[in-house]
């Protein structure tokens, strides 16, 4: 009897009802988070991939209007797509102005699409840190609640033998189990992607000159 009221799910079937809530929210946290890390992961590669891939086709044939049609083919990259906000501004300008207003403006529109891809990278990847810092709390209250429980029913029944003390700890026990689940793989990730955003942020930064001298110098 005492080995079936430990297996997992015999545990689970007596939990109390705070334990099931929490192990719920912890179970949604771990779902959402691995959504969020294989879409990301995906997003990103891409990303770093066709940047670079873009990158080597600017610099081998330094023409504006060659590279734009190039930067069609990379619609996942963060620099093509600063490239072309670059272009866009470009092409509108036509010969209007001097070349410091000229440079101005498109310094301008390579800078809102810079801001606009530096949210773009970061969207979600907050979440898996707030998951990483709540969950071994969040199992930790289960946890305490569940040991808590424990000692009451200790205290009912008149009886601290392991039979009658075993299955409510262990019970309380695997919500820190659940929640160290969630929050591990978040962690990670998390560390991983802001390493993937700043590296493609380095990019963004050091080659966005690059692309406004190259719309000025254009003949």
């Amino acid at each position: 009897m005492l080995d079936s009221k430990l297996g997992i799910f015999g545990l689970l079937s007596d939990a109390g009802a705070v334990v099931l809530m929490v192990l719920s929210l912890l179970l949604s946290f771990s779902i959402i988070s691995w959504a969020i890390i294989a879409f990301k992961f995906g997003y990103l590669r891409k990303s770093l991939q066709e940047s670079k891939a873009f990158l080597d086709y600017f610099f081998d044939v330094y023409n504006v209007d060659k590279a734009f049609t190039e930067s069609e083919r990379f619609r996942n990259g963060s620099l093509p797509r600063v490239f072309r906000s670059g272009y866009i501004e470009y092409r509108a300008l036509g010969n209007k102005g001097d070349v410091t207003q000229a440079r101005a403006r498109i310094a301008r529109a390579v800078k809102r699409e810079v801001n606009a891809e530096y949210k773009r990278l970061s969207t979600l990847v907050p979440f898996l840190a707030t998951v990483g810092n709540t969950a071994p709390f969040i199992g930790l209250f289960g946890t305490v609640w569940g040991i808590m429980n424990s000692f009451h029913n200790i205290g009912l029944t008149q009886s601290a033998s392991l039979a009658a003390v075993a299955p409510g700890i262990s019970e309380a026990l695997i919500a820190t189990a659940a929640g160290l689940a969630a929050a591990i793989p978040a962690v990670i990730a998390y560390n991983y992607f802001t390493q993937q955003i700043n590296i493609i942020e380095r990019d963004l930064e050091e080659f966005s000159p690059e692309f406004v001298a190259a719309f000025i110098n254009e003949p």
